[in-house]
């Protein structure tokens, strides 16, 4: 079943930090805790951008060795053609399948400008990226497993399937959620209700660090918040399903 995802959603999403989208969704039961995100494998080279929230464009890339039949890093404009069936804002997602991932980059400064132009918000790749200082100023965000100097045979294999970074599989089309702490894909069916979620569980975070800073502190107290808390969080997880 396909969900219609508005800008509007996508607005209320990116206003909001990864975590704190990560704890709404757990809130819905959805899925298992353990699932949804990727590891601390790739790390965000952007860390004073804002969240970014787009649609997922997949493709694999090889850096080691020059591509079988000669072709060069942009001889592949299809793959351009691509990332336009994706709907925007897009973010690409480049899995280095090469034995050692990161040999060279695949996207730097001028790449990262032929993204912009089509639409796309950022990049996650498990192999390596460069020309950091040009970029950072666009605004183009980027998630990487390692910055390498040189792009050296860079070159797309294949695009438009399911692909894997930082331990996380992410299909064609998929939503995801990215800022300085990572990235995770966004269950599309409760993408409406996570912004509401969140206010509630910030809420109830924000009592408790009021508590912890009062002087008049006690575990007394935190056991009997905490236990309001997650009676109320009952309720309304309940009511939302």
């Amino acid at each position: 079943m396909e969900h219609l995802i508005t800008s509007t959603q996508l607005e209320a999403l990116r206003s909001l930090k990864t975590p704190t989208v990560a704890n709404a969704i757990e809130s819905f039961r959805v899925r298992l805790r353990n699932v949804g995100f990727a590891d601390s494998t790739i790390r965000c080279l952007f860390p004073n951008l804002p969240p970014i929230v787009g649609f997922a464009a997949p493709a694999r890339i090889r850096s080691a060795n020059p591509p079988m039949d000669g072709s060069r890093n942009f001889d592949r404009t299809d793959w351009w053609n691509y990332l336009l069936t994706m709907p925007a804002p897009r973010v690409v997602v480049l899995q280095d399948v090469d034995s050692k991932p990161g040999f060279g980059s695949f996207v730097g400064e001028v790449h990262a400008n032929v993204l912009i132009a089509l639409g796309c918000v950022g990049l996650i790749t498990n192999g390596a990226v460069r020309d950091l200082d040009a970029i950072e100023p666009t605004g183009f965000q980027m998630f990487a497993g390692s910055v390498a100097v040189s792009h050296a045979y860079a070159h797309i294999l294949e695009f438009g399937s399911v692909v894997e970074a930082g331990g996380l599989r992410i299909a064609p089309g998929d939503i995801l959620h990215a800022d300085r702490h990572g990235f995770l894909t966004v269950p599309p069916e409760i993408i409406g209700e996570i912004p509401a979620a969140a206010v509630k569980l910030l809420e109830e975070e924000q009592a408790i660090i009021h508590l912890c800073r009062s002087p008049e502190f006690s575990i007394g107290q935190l056991r009997e918040l905490l236990k309001t808390q997650r009676m109320t969080r009952s309720r309304w997880t309940t009511q939302g399903q």
